[in-house]
């Protein structure tokens, strides 16, 4: 299986299943002297890790991470640094009985014509939103490296369930339910959830990242633009499935007039373009929105083909999550992150800025 590195000049490898012993990576291209501990990246990972909130599955893992390389004395040394996260909880009897079916909505038909019928069935192996663990200890580097530049990344909940909030403090949303930007939001977010898991049935949503304090100039002008970059990034999320920068769809069906960001003596007059033009940063803030289809596995029966041909109907099993929200604004953050440092250390390493 190829493409499991991401980065041209911060490189993160990810490797490991769902229901494997562990999943972990290495982060190649860290700049020695990044302030760097166990602590530092676990933070991250606690605001992912499974068994929290009304939305989340029952399954129960620490998280727990361990740094092999690439750190001593607190700070990174420059060479490259390896994580090991080890899986706690796995219950492989639960996917016994859909070893040989095609679950509606996941890859296992793909992974079977791709590979030759060889999968790991177990919680879907690879393709697992585990998978996205190893991606949030990366993403915790590249926030450290980015924090050290005084660029901070944050990934709030706009939409769950159909329902709206308004977009008020992001910086608080990282600490609140769901990581909303709004209060109000919340209790409506929490009954609507209730609603759907007693239905059987799960939700999506929609998720805005912001970066605030990337000077203008980051970026490629052609095939490696920013927000071709982040739209790279964000759809490499098993679970997203369109990607808007600034006001996206919206600036279809409006007029130039409208969507222009003129210039006037004090900066922008808005920031349609979501802090980029032309693939380059503007120097105000970064604005993409990920939209989130629902978890697939839902507790209805449903209609699926066996790897025979023959149709069947069966209930999947196993421990899932309502919804990826909130669990999915970390690896989102983090990959918004990572693409980001890497763009800044590319830049540095043509040596287009001082």
């Amino acid at each position: 299986m190829s493409g499991n590195t991401f980065g041209k000049t911060l490189k993160l490898t990810t490797y490991g299943e769902s229901h494997g012993p562990g999943l972990g990576g290495i982060v190649d291209g860290c700049p020695a002297g990044i302030p760097m501990s166990e602590a530092i990246i676990q933070q991250e990972l606690d605001r992912r890790k499974p068994g929290q909130g009304l939305a989340s599955t029952a399954r129960k893992e620490s998280d727990t991470v361990r740094l092999m390389s690439g750190v001593f004395e607190g700070v990174t040394t420059g060479t490259p640094i390896g994580f090991l996260i080890e899986n706690e909880d796995q219950r492989s009897r639960d996917y016994s009985k859909v070893k040989d079916v095609f679950r509606p909505g996941h890859a296992d038909f793909t992974y079977h014509v791709k590979y030759g019928g060889i999968r790991d069935y177990r919680g879907g192996g690879r393709s697992s939103g585990r998978e996205t663990v190893a991606r949030v200890a990366g993403g915790a580097i590249a926030q450290e490296f980015l924090r050290n530049e005084g660029i901070a990344v944050y990934a709030y909940t706009t939409e769950l369930g159909g329902i709206a909030a308004e977009v008020d403090d992001v910086e608080n949303a990282q600490l609140m339910p769901f990581f909303s930007p709004d209060e109000d939001a919340i209790p409506k977010w929490e009954e609507r959830i209730k609603q759907v898991k007693g239905e059987g049935d799960t939700l999506g949503g929609v998720v805005e990242v912001r970066v605030v304090g990337l000077p203008a100039g980051i970026g490629e002008p052609v095939f490696d633009k920013l927000d071709a970059c982040l739209a790279h990034a964000l759809m490499s999320v098993g679970a997203v499935k369109a990607v808007e920068i600034g006001s996206g769809c919206d600036a279809a069906r409006s007029l130039g007039s409208q969507n222009n960001d003129y210039m006037t003596t004090t900066g922008f007059s808005s920031n349609n373009a979501g802090g980029i033009l032309g693939g380059i940063s503007s120097g105000q803030d970064i604005v993409a929105r990920a939209f989130v289809k629902p978890i697939p596995s839902i507790a209805q029966e449903q209609h699926c083909m066996d790897v025979e041909g023959h149709r069947v109907c069966m209930r999947i099993g196993g421990r899932h999550d309502i919804c990826a929200i909130p669990r999915i604004n970390p690896v989102l953050k983090a990959m918004t992150a990572f693409t980001i440092a890497d763009l800044m250390l590319q830049d540095r390493r043509l040596g287009s800025r001082e």
